[in-house]
């Protein structure tokens, strides 16, 4: 459960800093946040079935599950905030 809020908090910093560094794909705060939350819980999903660890209450928190749920947050959170922007932008030029 620890591993989960951290990355769906994690999710919401990647959200943030990618719509910060692509200023052409920005949704704004809370656009950029829950983005990055849902993108956050989706990368940490995906990654941890990857390497065979997804959800799994026995890990514990030792810094080797932190680190890996922080950085599959971050990094599914800006990349659907990304993916959003550009379906957005899509759309809006049509």
């Amino acid at each position: 459960m620890e591993q989960l809020i951290i990355s769906l908090l994690s999710g919401a910093a990647g959200g943030n800093i990618a719509g910060k560094l692509l200023k052409n794909l920005d949704l704004g705060l809370l656009g950029n946040s829950i983005a990055g939350i849902l993108g956050g819980g989706l990368g940490s999903q995906i990654l941890g079935g990857l390497l065979g660890g997804g959800g799994d209450a026995a890990a514990g928190l030792d810094i080797g599950s932190i680190i890996s749920s922080v950085a599959s947050g971050g990094v599914g959170g800006g990349v659907l905030m990304a993916l959003i922007g550009v379906v957005k932008g899509a759309l809006a030029k049509k």
